[in-house]
């Protein structure tokens, strides 16, 4: 989802003269000047007037920490062994009956594993592709689903099946930016949390995630399957991985806000929309932790960072053959724009090259673990020749089109590819 930050065109940036001129240049760096310099801004302001009003957590209880009244519904993304190991004994047993019932009607110990990235309004990619696939009819059950930002929007849909799909598609297609955001721009800038607000993205969300759904959740997480959706505790820069269906099990009275309020925290850009603030218990008192975008720390991920599936095999005494399905919102190759000489531009276009090659990393990174642990990978992405006039965040043209593309890839049978591009550029060599 921060690849957003590129294209808060004139829609946005209409509230003042100077920011609403840039958004006639054609390229992404007047855009970027922009935002950079009003960051900038509220950060001087936040340096001389900032004040703390939530009661923060501290350093010495940040790590154990939980939500009151729900038990283990979220890890660190980059725990230890040991909580892997504590995952292994709870699920095991649930896990190794599932298995042994599909032998027992014939079929291989086999698992399907889906990473959904970030991407923003790219999302749109995604969502078509899943739906297009099921109309392939080849489309699997998934095991685990994971989802950052975009992704953990379309997460929960994909996670339940192809009979959320039609939810799936109006998601990406029957709303626009007026239905996600709301431009707050001077308050942002005088020392507010976001210059942009995420009310009507929390009405959309209250729409499709209701109590229905989240019954569906508990349900499917009874079977042993996993949803998996990451926010960035950006009090302590860690990744926190949060189990949704546990969620939807507890019967707590906030479960279903609680699950919402996880998925506005992973699409809560840090800088445009305001965190999430999550009311937790530590040291017998209630603190506020804040939750942004989980992109922030991971773009897209299929564990946490030490679990091992070999390990989760040598407890449940079967070998699975597991096949791993990536789904980047977004292009893998170079995107050109021409890009001015200004310190701030030249900043903001070097930030898009980091946060692209950022995720990069994470699918090699990925690559490289799942070809350790003997996992099939399959990477899918918006083919770089994809062209759509793109004017504003979230135009509902640009994504119909692109779901469109995402859709008709789906139904013909998607070319997954075997390695991201860095692992085949370097081979070439």
């Amino acid at each position: 989802m921060l690849r957003w930050l590129v294209l808060f065109r004139s829609g946005v940036w209409s509230e003042g003269p100077c920011l609403a001129a840039s958004s006639h240049h054609t390229g992404g760096s007047s855009v970027w000047l922009s935002l950079v310099a009003s960051i900038a801004i509220a950060i001087f302001s936040a340096g001389c007037a900032a004040s703390l009003d939530r009661a923060i957590v501290p350093e010495s209880l940040a790590a154990v920490a939980q939500i009151d009244g729900m038990a283990d519904i979220r890890t660190w993304g980059d725990q230890g062994q040991a909580a892997s190991r504590r995952f292994i004994a709870s699920e095991g047993s649930r896990i190794k009956a599932r298995l042994q019932e599909a032998r027992r009607r014939g079929l291989k110990p086999t698992s399907n594993l889906l990473a959904l990235s970030g991407g923003a309004d790219d999302g749109a990619f995604g969502a078509g592709l899943l739906v297009g696939w099921s109309q392939n009819g080849d489309r699997p059950q998934f095991d685990l689903v994971t989802g950052v930002s975009a992704g953990a929007l379309i997460a929960p849909f994909a996670f339940i099946g192809a009979d959320y799909d039609q939810q799936l598609s109006e998601i990406f297609t029957n709303y626009g930016g007026d239905q996600i955001y709301q431009a707050n721009i001077l308050a942002g800038i005088l020392g507010g949390p976001g210059i942009a607000l995420n009310e009507p993205l929390k009405k959309l969300v209250a729409r499709y995630v209701d109590a229905d759904m989240v019954r569906r959740l508990a349900e499917e997480r009874a079977k042993g399957r996993i949803l998996l959706i990451g926010t960035t505790n950006i009090d302590v820069q860690r990744p926190v991985f949060w189990d949704i269906g546990r969620i939807a099990q507890s019967g707590h009275q906030h479960s279903v806000h609680l699950i919402r309020d996880v998925l506005i925290a992973s699409a809560a850009i840090p800088g445009v929309f305001p965190p999430v603030r999550i009311k937790v218990k530590a040291g017998g008192k209630q603190y506020e932790e804040l939750h942004v975008d989980g992109g922030t720390t991971r773009e897209v991920f299929f564990s946490p960072t030490d679990f091992t599936f070999k390990e989760l095999d040598k407890a449940i005494g079967t070998k699975v053959s597991r096949r791993l399905f990536v789904i980047r919102n977004g292009k893998l190759g170079p995107e050109w724009e021409a890009t001015g000489e200004t310190a701030l531009a030249i900043g903001a276009r070097s930030l898009s090259t980091v946060l692209k090659n950022q995720t990069l990393g994470d699918l090699i990174r990925m690559h490289a673990k799942a070809k350790a642990e003997g996992i099939d990978y399959n990477l899918a992405a918006i083919p770089d020749g994809f062209k759509a006039a793109h004017p504003a965040p979230f135009d509902q043209g640009y994504m119909k089109a692109l779901y469109a593309e995402g859709f008709r890839l789906g139904r013909e049978g998607y070319a997954w590819m075997k390695e991201p591009p860095g692992m085949i550029a370097t081979a070439g060599r």
